[in-house]
């Protein structure tokens, strides 16, 4: 305890905001407060660790070793104060809170509405500010306590981050009709010899379709890859492009009667669309209030 009694525990929120923005003026407005007192605070920080923590390298800011260190027991130490201190019951018609998600372009179509809908229904004192990110980087923000909940696929995890099944899925592929035999889909060599369309926040990235055609010793052209699944929907008419993405995608056929879904030629694993949190939000009230909904706005009829 005679740490704590040496440092005014509002440095640590200061802390925890450089640490993330990595920059003085950006915490400064993440804090509410004026870039001279997020200044003073980090010499503060500085005198206390006996640490720059914050310095300029190849011409723009980094965290020294020592910082680096502190992000996660910082994020998990915060975690536990905020929960202590909370109220152990929570009241959603009267709550007032911030909560952030992180999620793909698809759950965004397919469960935000219904979730802002039975919030706003339930709790409308309480805030959601939605973020996209790839799934390594989901995984990094929460465990640095940048996001409350994540929506994806987590196969490979640590062990800090938990996660709740909210749907089984399987892959389907889309083309223009006209481009397709009349009955049926396409055999191997023909998927094969098609352009693709890619859904991917990076063009790069390695992905579960990817990985089985690997398996097989094949790969797929990629003609287009892009992060939004509305958009890759959008793309097929009229073209001799083939999406394969996950099921629920095809919902948005209903305006395209040029397009027609069929199965894949190739084995592709089914898989669970989770939600996923730290560890260290299990008991907080509002967070389990939080994932509730989440949970039913993502079953059919839900929200």
């Amino acid at each position: 305890m005679d740490e704590l009694r040496r440092i005014d525990l509002n440095l640590l929120l200061t802390l925890h905001a450089l640490l993330a923005e990595k920059h003085v003026t950006r915490a400064a407005l993440r804090l509410h407060k004026s870039q001279p007192a997020v200044s003073h605070g980090l010499a503060q920080l500085r005198a206390h660790f006996d640490d720059p923590l914050l310095v300029r390298r190849d011409g723009q800011m980094a965290l020294t070793p020592r910082a680096l260190s502190l992000i996660e027991p910082l994020a998990e130490a915060l975690g536990t104060l905020n929960g202590l201190l909370a109220a152990q019951q929570f009241d959603p018609a009267a709550a007032q809170r911030r909560f952030r998600l992180t999620l793909s372009d698809y759950s965004a179509r397919l469960i935000l509405p219904p979730l802002v809908r039975y919030v706003r229904r339930h709790a409308p004192g309480i805030d959601l500010a939605v973020s996209q990110a790839s799934r390594d980087a989901m995984l990094a923000q929460l465990v640095d306590g940048e996001v409350d909940v994540a929506l994806g696929i987590f196969p490979d995890r640590p062990d800090t981050i938990h996660v709740q099944d909210l749907f089984a899925e399987e892959f389907i592929s889309l083309a223009d009709k006209s481009t397709l035999p009349p009955k049926g889909g396409l055999t191997l060599d023909e998927f094969l010899r098609r352009p693709h369309v890619k859904l991917a926040l990076r063009p790069d990235s390695h992905d579960e379709i990817e990985r089985a055609l690997g398996e097989l010793g094949l790969q797929r052209h990629i003609a287009v890859a892009l992060p939004h699944w509305s958009a890759a929907v959008e793309l097929i008419a009229g073209t001799d492009l083939i999406l394969t993405a996950a099921s629920r995608t095809s919902g948005a056929m209903a305006s395209h009667k040029a397009l027609r879904r069929f199965k894949p030629p190739f084995a592709l694993p089914s898989f669970s669309y989770q939600q996923a949190w730290h560890a260290r939000r299990d008991d907080d009230p509002g967070h389990r209030w939080l994932r509730d909904a989440i949970f039913a706005c993502s079953q059919p009829g839900g929200g």
